[in-house]
């Protein structure tokens, strides 16, 4: 018997590198604001508004940045209980009824994102002074990724044969 070595992971590709490194950078941004202003506090009892904001903001950035990082990997919080124990054709018609619900779902998500900032263009941080678009920006943007993501996921899973939906679940038959 030949034993079998395992498999590496595939390169990424340029731009996921590149994104990761953008979220690894907001996300430490955001730490080292928190720690700044609690050593403010904590040091001279005192603290800096605009580091609050900027990390609440930062905070909104990682939120809908890390949710695109999620659904990329597949790493999204799923409910599979009942899709497991299911196989061929079934199986295929809950993930397409799975995936059009979910795409209706992002698709209302981006409509009111995009209705937000457009309520929001005049409005201004209060410590900051930054403009709200920049802020709320970001949830239209997750949301209309996310939905291209999804299509495409759609359309791998309509071109795949029901036998290739196996049963996933052990020790129910």
């Amino acid at each position: 018997m030949s034993e079998q070595l395992p498999t590496e992971e595939p390169k990424e590709s340029a731009a996921a590198l590149a994104f990761q490194l953008f979220c690894a950078a907001v996300f430490l941004g955001m730490i080292g604001l928190v720690f700044y202003n609690a050593m403010l506090r904590y040091v001279f009892r005192s603290s800096f508004a605009p580091s609050e904001e900027w990390a609440r903001i930062l905070f909104i950035y990682i939120t809908f940045f890390g949710s695109i990082e999620a659904f990329y990997r597949g790493r999204h919080i799923a409910v599979d209980m009942v899709t497991n124990l299911l196989q061929g054709v079934a199986r295929k018609t809950v993930d397409i009824v799975a995936q059009l619900l979910s795409l209706g779902a992002l698709g209302l998500l981006a409509i009111g994102g995009v209705s937000l900032v457009m309520q929001t263009m005049d409005t201004y941080t209060v410590a900051t002074n930054l403009n709200m678009t920049v802020v709320n920006g970001t949830l239209p943007v997750m949301a209309g990724v996310v939905f291209l993501m999804y299509v495409r996921k759609l359309v791998e899973t309509i071109r795949r044969p029901a036998s290739d939906f196996k049963r996933l679940a052990k020790g129910i038959e």
